[in-house]
């Protein structure tokens, strides 16, 4: 039976660990090539050996996602390796921690740069190269955090996450004409390396637990199924959609 994905090029960033690392392994499985990108080879090299140990194929791309050149110069690197880029996933994130009338500028700008202008990058670079063959397919992992509600201490992180939504229904719309469909996940409070340091403190997990409606916290797979099937044939006529996958916790 032909695999889903089957030798279709996915473009995924921060594939290193967490939700990236699962998207990567997923795509590898139902038979994708996957150019998975990290800002170091630290995270990066052992995932990309995971997925070739398995009978996958996967190629490391070390590229800084927080600056247009280098997601410029990545793009063309992957089209001169693979020869088209079918899918981009946009999963590169940050998360500093701290007051709004604390947060350091350096942090408030990193954030905008590696979550929302590193999007913007790479769909405009990407748009290009599906525009040119005649269709493809990208989704942006957001976060609830961009949808109704904010969140203490993350101001940075609540506003890139709004912006990288607000930026999923404007590409949606001018890039449907060349067959381009985008769409965002939102996840909710997910088990990774990002929140690991949180899931430390008992008053904060509880305070999370009573807000989800299942009474668990989300782990990366259960992030990877929404984004397999809207890069899916069976998504065909999704666009410019931002899915929740939390639990129950914001019902929006």
């Amino acid at each position: 039976m032909a695999k889903l994905f089957q030798n279709q090029v996915v473009l995924i960033t921060g594939a290193g660990r967490g939700i990236g690392k699962a998207i990567a392994l997923a795509f590898a499985r139902e038979g994708a090539i996957v150019a998975a990108n990290d800002i170091t080879p630290v995270n990066l090299t052992p995932a990309v050996a995971e997925i070739q140990s398995r009978g996958g194929r996967a190629q490391a791309y070390i590229f800084d996602v927080a600056k247009r050149i280098p997601c410029f110069s990545m793009v063309e690197q992957v089209l001169n390796d693979w020869g088209q880029i079918d899918i981009l996933i946009n999963n590169a994130g940050v998360e500093p921690h701290a007051p709004l009338l604390d947060l350091d500028e350096w942090d408030w700008q990193r954030t905008l740069d590696v979550n929302l202008s590193g999007a913007f990058y790479l769909t405009q670079a990407c748009g290009r190269a599906m525009r040119h063959q005649g269709g493809g397919c990208m989704v942006n992992i957001a976060s609830i955090a961009g949808r109704a509600f904010g969140l203490r201490n993350r101001s940075a992180y609540v506003a890139s996450k709004m912006g990288l939504i607000g930026l999923t229904r404007a590409a949606a719309l001018e890039l449907a004409p060349y067959q381009i469909r985008v769409n965002a996940v939102c996840p909710g409070v997910i088990e990774t390396e990002m929140t690991a340091a949180l899931r430390q403190d008992e008053t904060m997990m509880e305070s999370w637990l009573s807000s989800i409606p299942q009474r668990r916290l989300g782990k990366p797979e259960d992030v990877v199924g929404l984004v397999l099937f809207l890069c899916s044939p069976a998504a065909a006529y999704i666009n410019g959609q931002a899915i929740n996958v939390d639990g129950g916790k914001v019902m929006c």
